[in-house]
Protein backbone atom coordinates (compact mmCIF):
# COMPACT_ATOMS: atom_id res chain seq x y z
CA UNK A 1 0.00 0.00 0.00
CA UNK A 2 2.39 2.64 -1.28
CA UNK A 3 1.50 5.97 -2.90
CA UNK A 4 0.63 4.77 -6.39
CA UNK A 5 -2.48 5.14 -8.54
CA UNK A 6 -4.60 2.19 -7.43
CA UNK A 7 -3.51 2.40 -3.81
CA UNK A 8 -4.29 6.13 -3.71
CA UNK A 9 -7.72 5.55 -5.24
CA UNK A 10 -8.48 2.92 -2.59
CA UNK A 11 -7.38 5.24 0.19
CA UNK A 12 -9.54 8.06 -1.17
CA UNK A 13 -12.61 5.85 -0.89
CA UNK A 14 -11.53 4.36 2.45
CA UNK A 15 -11.17 7.79 4.06
CA UNK A 16 -14.65 8.87 2.99
CA UNK A 17 -16.85 5.82 3.61
CA UNK A 18 -18.73 5.41 6.89
CA UNK A 19 -16.37 2.96 8.57
CA UNK A 20 -19.06 2.07 11.12
CA UNK A 21 -20.89 0.46 8.20
CA UNK A 22 -18.09 -0.64 5.89
CA UNK A 23 -14.53 -1.59 6.78
CA UNK A 24 -11.70 -2.17 4.33
CA UNK A 25 -8.98 -4.69 5.12
CA UNK A 26 -6.06 -5.08 2.73
CA UNK A 27 -4.41 -8.19 1.34
CA UNK A 28 -0.93 -7.37 0.02
CA UNK A 29 1.36 -9.70 -1.89
CA UNK A 30 4.62 -8.07 -0.87
CA UNK A 31 6.05 -8.23 2.62
CA UNK A 32 7.63 -4.77 2.78
CA UNK A 33 5.73 -2.04 4.64
CA UNK A 34 3.80 0.53 2.62
CA UNK A 35 3.40 4.30 2.95
CA UNK A 36 -0.29 4.01 3.87
CA UNK A 37 0.07 1.24 6.47
CA UNK A 38 -0.10 3.42 9.57
CA UNK A 39 -3.09 5.37 8.29
CA UNK A 40 -4.93 2.13 7.49
CA UNK A 41 -4.33 0.78 10.98
CA UNK A 42 -5.41 4.08 12.56
CA UNK A 43 -8.71 3.84 10.69
CA UNK A 44 -9.31 0.31 11.96
CA UNK A 45 -8.16 -1.61 8.91
CA UNK A 46 -6.07 -4.77 8.93
CA UNK A 47 -3.23 -5.56 6.55
CA UNK A 48 -2.53 -9.16 5.60
CA UNK A 49 0.64 -10.15 3.76
CA UNK A 50 0.80 -13.28 1.63
CA UNK A 51 3.97 -15.07 0.61
CA UNK A 52 3.52 -13.84 -2.97
CA UNK A 53 1.94 -15.01 -6.21
CA UNK A 54 4.40 -17.66 -7.38
CA UNK A 55 2.37 -20.17 -9.47
CA UNK A 56 4.51 -23.04 -8.17
CA UNK A 57 3.51 -22.12 -4.62
CA UNK A 58 -0.21 -21.74 -5.21
CA UNK A 59 -1.15 -24.57 -2.81
CA UNK A 60 0.64 -22.65 -0.05
CA UNK A 61 -1.20 -19.47 -1.05
CA UNK A 62 -4.54 -21.29 -1.08
CA UNK A 63 -3.87 -22.73 2.38
CA UNK A 64 -3.06 -19.23 3.67
CA UNK A 65 -6.32 -17.89 2.25
CA UNK A 66 -8.33 -20.79 3.66
CA UNK A 67 -7.01 -20.02 7.14
CA UNK A 68 -7.64 -16.31 6.65
CA UNK A 69 -11.29 -16.81 5.76
CA UNK A 70 -11.77 -19.42 8.52
CA UNK A 71 -10.42 -17.00 11.13
CA UNK A 72 -12.48 -14.08 9.75
CA UNK A 73 -15.94 -15.43 8.85
CA UNK A 74 -17.32 -11.87 8.70
CA UNK A 75 -15.87 -11.28 5.22
CA UNK A 76 -18.66 -11.16 2.63
CA UNK A 77 -16.91 -9.27 -0.17
CA UNK A 78 -13.52 -9.80 -1.78
CA UNK A 79 -12.41 -7.29 -4.41
CA UNK A 80 -9.20 -7.71 -6.44
CA UNK A 81 -7.32 -4.72 -7.87
CA UNK A 82 -3.99 -6.22 -8.96
CA UNK A 83 -4.71 -7.00 -12.60
CA UNK A 84 -5.08 -10.51 -13.98
CA UNK A 85 -3.12 -11.95 -11.05
CA UNK A 86 -6.09 -11.01 -8.89
CA UNK A 87 -7.61 -14.32 -9.96
CA UNK A 88 -5.45 -15.99 -7.27
CA UNK A 89 -7.43 -14.26 -4.53
CA UNK A 90 -10.75 -14.51 -6.32
CA UNK A 91 -10.38 -18.26 -6.86
CA UNK A 92 -9.42 -18.68 -3.20
CA UNK A 93 -12.51 -16.66 -2.26
CA UNK A 94 -14.72 -18.83 -4.47
CA UNK A 95 -13.54 -22.17 -3.08
CA UNK A 96 -13.99 -20.75 0.42
CA UNK A 97 -17.57 -19.70 -0.35
CA UNK A 98 -17.17 -15.92 -0.21
CA UNK A 99 -20.43 -14.79 -1.83
CA UNK A 100 -19.38 -11.49 -3.47
CA UNK A 101 -16.28 -11.63 -5.65
CA UNK A 102 -15.43 -8.43 -7.50
CA UNK A 103 -12.72 -7.91 -10.08
CA UNK A 104 -11.91 -4.21 -10.38
CA UNK A 105 -10.32 -3.42 -13.77
CA UNK A 106 -7.77 -0.60 -13.83
CA UNK A 107 -5.54 -1.21 -16.85
CA UNK A 108 -6.40 -0.84 -20.52
CA UNK A 109 -3.61 -3.23 -21.46
CA UNK A 110 -1.48 -5.98 -19.92
CA UNK A 111 2.23 -5.35 -19.50
CA UNK A 112 4.25 -7.47 -21.90
CA UNK A 113 6.96 -8.74 -19.58
CA UNK A 114 8.19 -12.21 -18.64
CA UNK A 115 5.00 -12.78 -16.65
CA UNK A 116 2.78 -12.28 -19.73
CA UNK A 117 1.91 -15.98 -20.28
CA UNK A 118 0.93 -16.28 -16.61
CA UNK A 119 -1.14 -13.10 -16.78
CA UNK A 120 -2.95 -14.22 -19.92
CA UNK A 121 -3.80 -17.55 -18.32
CA UNK A 122 -5.02 -15.80 -15.18
CA UNK A 123 -7.11 -13.40 -17.27
CA UNK A 124 -8.74 -16.37 -19.01
CA UNK A 125 -9.84 -17.68 -15.58
CA UNK A 126 -11.37 -14.46 -14.31
CA UNK A 127 -14.89 -15.05 -15.61
CA UNK A 128 -15.15 -18.39 -13.82
CA UNK A 129 -14.22 -16.88 -10.46
CA UNK A 130 -15.99 -13.52 -10.26
CA UNK A 131 -19.60 -12.45 -10.09
CA UNK A 132 -19.29 -8.65 -10.32
CA UNK A 133 -17.39 -6.51 -12.84
CA UNK A 134 -16.08 -3.18 -11.55
CA UNK A 135 -13.95 -0.82 -13.64
CA UNK A 136 -12.40 2.64 -13.58
CA UNK A 137 -13.25 3.23 -17.25
CA UNK A 138 -14.57 1.75 -20.47
CA UNK A 139 -11.16 0.91 -21.95
CA UNK A 140 -10.20 -1.05 -18.82
CA UNK A 141 -13.54 -2.89 -18.91
CA UNK A 142 -12.99 -3.91 -22.54
CA UNK A 143 -9.46 -5.11 -21.73
CA UNK A 144 -10.48 -7.44 -18.90
CA UNK A 145 -14.14 -8.27 -19.52
CA UNK A 146 -14.39 -8.05 -23.30
CA UNK A 147 -16.35 -5.89 -25.71
CA UNK A 148 -19.52 -7.96 -25.37
CA UNK A 149 -19.68 -7.29 -21.63
CA UNK A 150 -19.21 -3.58 -22.30
CA UNK A 151 -21.81 -3.53 -25.08
CA UNK A 152 -24.26 -5.30 -22.76
CA UNK A 153 -23.52 -2.84 -19.94
CA UNK A 154 -22.64 -5.71 -17.62
CA UNK A 155 -20.19 -3.71 -15.53
CA UNK A 156 -20.17 -1.03 -12.85
CA UNK A 157 -18.16 2.15 -13.34
CA UNK A 158 -16.34 3.26 -10.17
CA UNK A 159 -14.67 6.62 -10.87
CA UNK A 160 -11.10 7.23 -9.69
CA UNK A 161 -12.47 10.00 -7.49
CA UNK A 162 -10.33 12.42 -5.51
CA UNK A 163 -10.54 14.99 -2.71
CA UNK A 164 -11.27 17.84 -5.10
CA UNK A 165 -10.59 20.70 -2.71
CA UNK A 166 -7.02 19.47 -2.11
CA UNK A 167 -6.13 19.80 -5.79
CA UNK A 168 -7.92 22.96 -6.91
CA UNK A 169 -5.44 25.59 -8.11
CA UNK A 170 -3.92 27.58 -5.26
CA UNK A 171 -1.66 30.51 -6.16
CA UNK A 172 -0.20 30.75 -2.64
CA UNK A 173 0.96 27.12 -2.62
CA UNK A 174 2.38 27.58 -6.10
CA UNK A 175 4.38 30.62 -5.02
CA UNK A 176 5.67 28.89 -1.87
CA UNK A 177 6.90 25.72 -3.59
CA UNK A 178 8.41 27.50 -6.55
CA UNK A 179 10.34 29.80 -4.24
CA UNK A 180 11.43 26.89 -2.02
CA UNK A 181 12.86 24.97 -4.99
CA UNK A 182 14.04 28.07 -6.91
CA UNK A 183 11.64 27.49 -9.78
CA UNK A 184 10.31 31.06 -10.04
CA UNK A 185 11.58 31.63 -13.58
CA UNK A 186 11.34 28.04 -14.82
CA UNK A 187 8.93 26.41 -17.22
CA UNK A 188 8.13 23.38 -15.10
CA UNK A 189 7.10 20.11 -16.75
CA UNK A 190 5.65 17.80 -14.10
CA UNK A 191 5.11 14.04 -13.99
CA UNK A 192 3.70 11.85 -11.22
CA UNK A 193 4.15 8.10 -11.49
CA UNK A 194 5.96 5.02 -10.28
CA UNK A 195 9.31 4.38 -11.96
CA UNK A 196 8.32 1.34 -13.99
CA UNK A 197 8.29 0.43 -17.69
CA UNK A 198 4.63 1.35 -18.12
CA UNK A 199 5.23 5.02 -17.29
CA UNK A 200 7.87 5.47 -20.02
CA UNK A 201 10.30 7.68 -18.11
CA UNK A 202 13.14 6.93 -20.53
CA UNK A 203 11.13 8.39 -23.40
CA UNK A 204 10.12 11.38 -21.26
CA UNK A 205 13.75 12.18 -20.49
CA UNK A 206 14.63 12.07 -24.19
CA UNK A 207 11.72 14.40 -25.03
CA UNK A 208 12.75 16.76 -22.27
CA UNK A 209 16.33 16.77 -23.56
CA UNK A 210 15.11 18.14 -26.88
CA UNK A 211 12.75 20.61 -25.22
CA UNK A 212 15.54 21.95 -23.02
CA UNK A 213 17.66 22.61 -26.10
CA UNK A 214 14.94 24.95 -27.36
CA UNK A 215 13.94 26.37 -23.97
CA UNK A 216 16.74 27.03 -21.51
CA UNK A 217 14.16 27.71 -18.78
CA UNK A 218 12.61 24.25 -19.09
CA UNK A 219 12.75 22.15 -15.92
CA UNK A 220 11.46 18.62 -15.31
CA UNK A 221 10.03 17.50 -11.94
CA UNK A 222 9.42 13.77 -11.37
CA UNK A 223 7.36 12.53 -8.40
CA UNK A 224 7.39 8.86 -7.43
CA UNK A 225 9.82 6.02 -6.86
CA UNK A 226 10.24 2.48 -8.10
CA UNK A 227 12.64 -0.08 -9.47
CA UNK A 228 13.76 2.06 -12.44
CA UNK A 229 14.46 5.26 -10.51
CA UNK A 230 18.23 4.84 -10.27
CA UNK A 231 18.58 3.91 -13.94
CA UNK A 232 16.57 7.02 -14.88
CA UNK A 233 18.90 9.17 -12.77
CA UNK A 234 21.79 7.62 -14.68
CA UNK A 235 20.06 8.35 -17.98
CA UNK A 236 19.60 11.98 -16.98
CA UNK A 237 23.34 12.17 -16.36
CA UNK A 238 24.06 10.58 -19.74
CA UNK A 239 21.77 13.05 -21.49
CA UNK A 240 23.49 15.90 -19.63
CA UNK A 241 20.21 17.21 -18.21
CA UNK A 242 20.72 16.20 -14.60
CA UNK A 243 20.88 19.85 -13.52
CA UNK A 244 17.45 20.42 -15.04
CA UNK A 245 15.66 17.40 -13.56
CA UNK A 246 14.40 17.10 -9.99
CA UNK A 247 13.68 13.59 -8.67
CA UNK A 248 11.35 14.36 -5.76
CA UNK A 249 10.64 10.77 -4.73
CA UNK A 250 7.53 9.33 -3.12
CA UNK A 251 5.99 12.20 -1.17
CA UNK A 252 2.70 12.90 0.52
CA UNK A 253 2.13 16.38 -0.95
CA UNK A 254 1.62 15.63 -4.64
CA UNK A 255 -1.45 17.88 -4.52
CA UNK A 256 0.84 20.83 -3.78
CA UNK A 257 3.28 19.92 -6.52
CA UNK A 258 0.51 20.13 -9.12
CA UNK A 259 0.21 23.80 -8.21
CA UNK A 260 3.92 24.36 -8.88
CA UNK A 261 3.84 22.68 -12.31
CA UNK A 262 3.17 24.58 -15.53
CA UNK A 263 2.35 21.46 -17.56
CA UNK A 264 1.58 17.86 -16.65
CA UNK A 265 2.87 15.10 -18.94
CA UNK A 266 2.00 11.38 -18.99
CA UNK A 267 3.69 9.48 -21.84
CA UNK A 268 2.59 6.05 -20.62
CA UNK A 269 2.78 2.92 -22.75
CA UNK A 270 -0.66 2.00 -21.35
CA UNK A 271 -3.11 3.24 -18.73
CA UNK A 272 -6.63 2.56 -17.59
CA UNK A 273 -7.99 5.84 -16.32
CA UNK A 274 -5.11 7.41 -14.39
CA UNK A 275 -5.85 9.10 -11.08
CA UNK A 276 -3.00 11.53 -11.76
CA UNK A 277 -4.82 12.75 -14.86
CA UNK A 278 -7.85 13.62 -12.74
CA UNK A 279 -5.66 15.35 -10.15
CA UNK A 280 -3.76 17.38 -12.75
CA UNK A 281 -6.92 18.60 -14.46
CA UNK A 282 -8.45 19.52 -11.11
CA UNK A 283 -5.45 21.82 -10.69
CA UNK A 284 -6.36 23.24 -14.14
CA UNK A 285 -3.04 22.16 -15.60
CA UNK A 286 -2.48 21.81 -19.35
CA UNK A 287 -1.96 18.07 -19.85
CA UNK A 288 -0.04 16.18 -22.52
CA UNK A 289 -0.99 12.50 -22.62
CA UNK A 290 0.27 9.74 -24.89
CA UNK A 291 -2.28 8.22 -27.24
CA UNK A 292 -2.00 5.03 -25.17
CA UNK A 293 -3.78 6.76 -22.30
CA UNK A 294 -7.53 6.29 -22.56
CA UNK A 295 -9.28 9.28 -24.14
CA UNK A 296 -11.81 9.16 -21.31
CA UNK A 297 -9.36 11.13 -19.19
CA UNK A 298 -9.36 14.13 -21.52
CA UNK A 299 -12.28 16.06 -20.08
CA UNK A 300 -10.53 19.44 -19.86
CA UNK A 301 -10.08 21.64 -22.94
CA UNK A 302 -6.41 21.89 -21.92
CA UNK A 303 -5.80 18.16 -22.45
CA UNK A 304 -4.14 16.87 -25.60
CA UNK A 305 -3.02 13.44 -26.79
CA UNK A 306 0.18 12.81 -28.76
CA UNK A 307 0.97 9.49 -30.48
CA UNK A 308 3.92 7.67 -28.97
CA UNK A 309 5.02 6.98 -32.54
CA UNK A 310 5.03 10.69 -33.41
CA UNK A 311 8.40 12.32 -34.09
CA UNK A 312 10.10 13.60 -30.97
CA UNK A 313 9.60 17.10 -32.36
CA UNK A 314 5.83 16.55 -32.15
CA UNK A 315 6.11 15.97 -28.41
CA UNK A 316 8.30 19.05 -28.00
CA UNK A 317 5.76 21.15 -29.90
CA UNK A 318 2.92 19.79 -27.76
CA UNK A 319 4.77 20.74 -24.58
CA UNK A 320 5.58 24.18 -25.94
CA UNK A 321 1.94 24.70 -26.83
CA UNK A 322 0.88 23.58 -23.35
CA UNK A 323 3.39 25.94 -21.74
CA UNK A 324 1.75 28.85 -23.52
CA UNK A 325 -1.46 28.25 -21.52
CA UNK A 326 -0.69 30.40 -18.52
CA UNK A 327 -4.07 31.09 -16.94
CA UNK A 328 -5.19 28.83 -14.09
CA UNK A 329 -8.50 28.89 -12.28
CA UNK A 330 -10.86 26.87 -10.06
CA UNK A 331 -11.77 23.76 -12.07
CA UNK A 332 -13.80 22.03 -9.36
CA UNK A 333 -17.19 22.42 -11.05
CA UNK A 334 -15.99 20.46 -14.08
CA UNK A 335 -14.49 17.72 -11.91
CA UNK A 336 -17.70 17.28 -9.94
CA UNK A 337 -19.74 17.30 -13.15
CA UNK A 338 -17.60 14.37 -14.37
CA UNK A 339 -18.28 12.44 -11.11
CA UNK A 340 -14.76 12.60 -9.67
CA UNK A 341 -15.63 14.15 -6.29
CA UNK A 342 -14.85 11.48 -3.68
CA UNK A 343 -17.36 12.88 -1.19
CA UNK A 344 -20.18 11.97 -3.55
CA UNK A 345 -18.71 8.82 -5.07
CA UNK A 346 -17.77 7.23 -1.72
CA UNK A 347 -21.40 7.35 -0.61
CA UNK A 348 -22.48 5.65 -3.84
CA UNK A 349 -19.88 2.89 -3.45
CA UNK A 350 -20.70 2.42 0.22
CA UNK A 351 -24.37 1.93 -0.61
CA UNK A 352 -23.45 -0.52 -3.35
CA UNK A 353 -21.37 -2.62 -0.96
CA UNK A 354 -24.18 -2.64 1.60
CA UNK A 355 -26.66 -3.78 -1.03
CA UNK A 356 -24.32 -6.54 -2.22
CA UNK A 357 -23.82 -7.73 1.35
CA UNK A 358 -27.57 -7.79 1.97
CA UNK A 359 -28.14 -9.91 -1.13
CA UNK A 360 -25.88 -12.73 0.10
Amino acid sequence: MDRAGIETMLMNYYRHIDRDKIQFDFLCNKTKPGAYDDEIKNMGGKIYRTSGLNPAKYPKYLAYMKNLFAENPEYRIVEAHNGALGVYTLHAAKVNHIPVRIFHAHGASITKDWKLPIKLFCKSRLKANINHNFTCGIAAAECYFGKRVVDDGDYELIPNAIEVEHFVFNADIRKYLREKYKLQNKNVIGHVGRFMTQKNHSFLLEVFKQLSEKDNQAYLVLLGDGELMESMKQKARELDIVEKVLFVGNVGNANEWYQAFDVFVLPSIWEGLPVVGVEAQTADLPCVFSDCVTKEIGFSDKAQFVPLKAPMSGWVEALQSALSMKERSDNSALIREKNYDIKNEAIKLQNRYLKLAEET
